[in-house]
Order: structure tokens, then C-alpha cells, then sequence
């Protein structure tokens, strides 16, 4: 069968193998933002089937054990088996030859900002009309799928609904992307981080400000009917904020505990900002569910987060730390400066805290705070290289964190983060050993192949001939 080329974007889906004549690949072109990238010869002839043929590649299936050969058939959205070598009886399904290479979970970022625009200052993310922010933040859902990362758990959006309609539109079909819990904006205290607000003048960021509990309240109930998952409090300061330390303590109690009163009555999260110590207390004394950083953990913090380990996930965004400190000399941050400000200290205390959680079994999850311009949308498994290199972690234990803990925080536990049967077909196949080297993933060269949901969004990958595997 013949294939023209189109600039139409068409997702690989049983119902277009049963309409041959929607399908116009291989070549399709890829400048738009909106339209992922399905190259080689994977639809060299297609027949009317439903199901899929990996064969001859090594598997690492998301359980932390070495990879070991075998042959994996999808059948539509689902992993149907896995062989050591594939029975017949198969004769219909697409194969694919993975010879040379290794099939894993799909990749999942903890700690996503899709909508943040990679600018330096907050406030020129916060000044962008929503119509073209829509178009970025979608611009940037392809670009982190394409990077191997099938899942992201949102840790903040820019506005209130640039997460909820990106979310929307892919669980439609209509957008590639990954999955997505979509997030609130963050919601922060008069003067605490996001709030760039003067006397004199008004300054937009990517942060909604709220004071008091019945503030609180309004805006949680405002942003749950809207649609988000998750709500997203800056219980801590920041190191770029002078009048809020990101060793203290803003938001109150009170203000706190209602906004997870009002999450939790409506089925959804509640995600924090916590780097100090009293922050994190707060925190998980108060039933959040998702805490981001926690530099300044004490021994009682970790106790405390040791005891709620079955009940909460962590994430200490490490990329940002190391990237402020050695990578963002472009936008005038010399290591001198990030140090002064606390970046250094903070990178110390990280790895001394989430060492230490690695030992005590606590659930901590890749995501480093990706969408600054030092820290770039599709360099989001940079934070697994980072896992190894600074936590402690072993490449397969780093690999576990972000795939199998990762699904769990998308609520996919038991569906997802794992190849085996019945489990959801969300999985890349890359070139090189990521169970060994980790930095193999860093490359978008070496992400061969992309699935999500069963469907392929990148392939630079060739179709066996259905007679055998050459």
C-alpha cells in the first residue's frame, strides 16, 4: 500500500487501520507544534489488525530487575504478552524491529510546568495572552512526549485553565501529549513567592494570591469547578523572594488546612511548595498529599514523612538546584550568585535529605522544575542522571522512580509504570542500556520509539517482514 505525504496529523489508532485511506505517512512534515513526529518505514504496508509485535529487544519491565530478552505484543491500548520469544499465531499483527535495543516504561515527570514558557522572570510567563500561552504550552506537551515522558503529574500551572484545557484536548485526541494531572496556578501569600505585585504598579506572575481562610476557600472551589486535579499551595518562600525565605514559613494553618478540606471533599490533591522545615509539618500534618523540595527537612520531618510514606510522594527538584548553580551563567547567574542566595546550601541539604528518604523507603518522584530557559522543556530526564550522580541511587533504582513510582503518583498504580500483561501500552524503546546508563535517555536521538495509550507519536524504527524478524 502506497502512502502519500500530508501535513494532516494522524495518530496510529485501530480506527484508522480500518480506514487505510486516513493514513499518510511515513513522511509527514513536523514543523507545527501541535503534531508529532511518526518517521521511518513502521507503515510500510498495513493490514486490518489491532495489535503490535516488538521483537528482539532487550526489556526492562519497571520492577528495578536487569533487562532480559523478550518479545512484547500490544494489542490496543493494553500489553497483551511478553515472550522470550513470540509464539505464532501472530501473522496480522504490525511488527517492529527492536533488535539492539531496550524497551522500557514510558518515562513520567513528577514535577511538570508545560506551562511555563522558559523565561527568566515569572512576570513575562505571567504577561502572555492566554490564547498564545495555550499555543506554547502546547507547543511544549509534544516536545516532553517526544522526549520519552508519557506521564507528567503538573506541579503548577500558569493560569487557571492552560493545564485543564491542554489535559482536555489530548484525552480528546486532539493535541499530542502526554498524560496529564492538570494543576492550579500556584496559590501563594501577599508577599511570598509568585507575588510580584508593587504598591504602584500591578505585576502578573504565575501565581494566584490568597489571604485568609475564606480566600482560600473561594478561589480552591473556584479552580476544582474548572476542572484541575490538583491544587497547589507555596507553603514555603523562595531564594528569589526577599521578603519570603525559602527557610520560611508564609502560609498559616488555617489557610492550609482548608484548602486541603476543600480538595479533598472534591476527590482531588493538594500539592505543596515546602522547603522549610515547619513548612513540611505543616504540610503533612495537615493531609498534603504531594510535597515539592523539602531541602530543610529536620530528623522530625523525616520521621514524619517515613511514618506517611504509603500515603504521600516527594520531589526535591534537583535539576533546578544544579542548573542555577552550574548551567545559568547565559542569563547572568554565576555560581557566586546562585551561592549567595542559598542555591548551593539547598543543593547540600537535597542530598542529604532525599538520601536519606531513599533509605527509609519514602515514594520520591523525578521533576525538576523544567520550564525555565536554564532548564528546558525535553530535558526533563536530566533529574534521573541527577538521582544517581548526587542521591544515591542506583540506575535502576533512578529508573524506578521514574516509571513505576511515577505511575503511582498519576494514580495509575497497578496500570501503568510496568511492561506486563494487562498493564497500559505506554512505553519507549531507546537505543543503548538506561537500566545501566542512565544518560542514554538525555538524548532525543536515542529515543527510537514512542507509545502512549497503544498508539505511536515517534518512530524511527523499521517494519519486519511478516515472514520472520530480517
Amino acid at each position: 500500500m502506497a502512502f502519500r505525504c500530508s501535513a494532516k496529523w494522524h495518530r496510529i489508532t485501530p480506527d484508522a487501520v480500518r480506514k487505510p485511506q486516513l493514513l499518510r505517512f511515513p513522511f509527514v512534515p513536523t514543523m507545527s507544534p501541535l503534531r508529532p513526529r511518526v518517521r521511518g518505514c513502521i507503515l510500510e504496508r498495513y493490514r486490518s489488525v489491532h495489535s503490535v509485535l516488538l521483537q528482539g529487544g532487550m526489556v526492562w519491565d519497571g520492577t528495578g530487575s536487569v533487562a532480559f530478552p523478550a518479545d512484547l505484543l500490544i494489542e490496543g491500548n493494553r500489553i497483551a504478552g511478553l515472550w522470550t520469544r513470540a509464539p505464532n499465531g501472530f501473522d496480522n499483527a504490525i511488527r517492529i524491529d527492536v533488535r539492539g535495543h531496550t524497551v522500557l516504561p514510558g518515562l513520567v515527570d513528577g514535577h511538570a510546568h508545560l506551562a511555563f514558557l522558559q523565561k527568566a522572570d515569572i512576570v513575562e510567563t505571567g504577561e502572555v495572552p492566554p490564547e498564545e500561552h495555550m499555543l506554547q504550552t502546547a507547543r511544549h506537551a509534544r516536545i516532553v512526549l517526544e522526549a520519552g515522558f508519557t506521564s507528567c503529574l503538573s506541579g503548577g500551572s500558569a493560569k487557571p485553565r492552560l493545564d485543564v484545557a491542554l489535559r482536555d484536548a489530548i484525552n480528546a485526541g486532539k493535541l499530542p501529549g502526554p498524560r496529564l494531572l492538570a494543576a492550579s496556578p500556584e496559590l501563594t501569600n501577599t508577599g511570598n513567592l509568585g507575588d510580584e505585585r508593587r504598591m504602584h504598579i500591578y505585576r502578573e506572575s504565575v501565581a494566584m494570591v490568597v489571604d485568609g481562610a475564606s480566600e482560600v476557600r473561594q478561589i480552591c472551589r473556584t479552580l476544582l469547578r474548572e476542572g484541575v486535579d490538583t491544587i497547589k499551595l507555596n507553603v514555603s518562600g523562595n531564594q528569589t523572594t526577599p521578603t519570603a525565605r525559602s527557610d520560611q514559613t508564609v502560609m498559616r494553618a488555617d489557610e492550609l488546612a482548608t484548602a486541603v478540606e476543600v480538595t479533598h471533599a472534591h476527590g482531588k490533591r493538594v500539592a505543596a511548595h515546602a522547603r522549610a522545615a515547619a513548612s513540611i509539618k505543616l504540610a503533612l500534618n495537615h493531609g498534603v498529599d504531594i510535597l515539592y523540595h523539602c531541602e530543610y527537612a529536620d530528623e522530625e520531618c523525616l520521621d514524619l514523612l517515613e511514618a506517611a510514606r504509603d500515603r504521600v510522594f516527594v520531589a526535591p527538584a534537583v535539576g533546578l538546584l544544579h542548573s542555577l548553580l552550574f548551567e545559568a551563567q547565559a542569563w547572568g547567574i554565576t555560581y557566586a550568585k546562585a551561592a549567595a542566595a542559598g542555591v548551593a546550601l539547598q543543593l547540600e541539604r537535597a542530598q542529604m535529605v532525599f538520601g536519606e528518604l531513599r533509605k527509609r523507603g519514602v515514594r520520591v518522584l523525578i521533576g525538576g522544575d523544567y520550564g525555565f530557559p536554564w532548564t528546558p522543556h525535553g530535558t526533563n530526564a536530566r533529574d534521573i542522571e541527577l538521582f544517581v550522580q548526587l542521591l544515591g541511587y542506583s540506575p535502576c533504582e533512578a529508573l524506578v522512580a521514574a516509571t513505576r513510582t511515577g505511575a503511582e503518583a498519576m494514580m495509575l498504580a497497578g496500570q501503568a509504570g510496568k511492561l506486563a500483561p494487562g498493564f497500559l501500552a505506554d512505553l519507549l524503546v531507546v537505543s543503548g542500556t538506561p537500566h545501566e546508563d542512565v544518560r542514554v535517555l538525555q538524548k532525543t536521538e536515542n529515543i527510537k520509539l514512542v507509545m502512549k495509550d497503544g498508539e505511536i507519536y515517534k518512530s524511527s524504527l523499521r517494519e519486519l517482514r511478516q515472514s520472520g524478524r530480517a
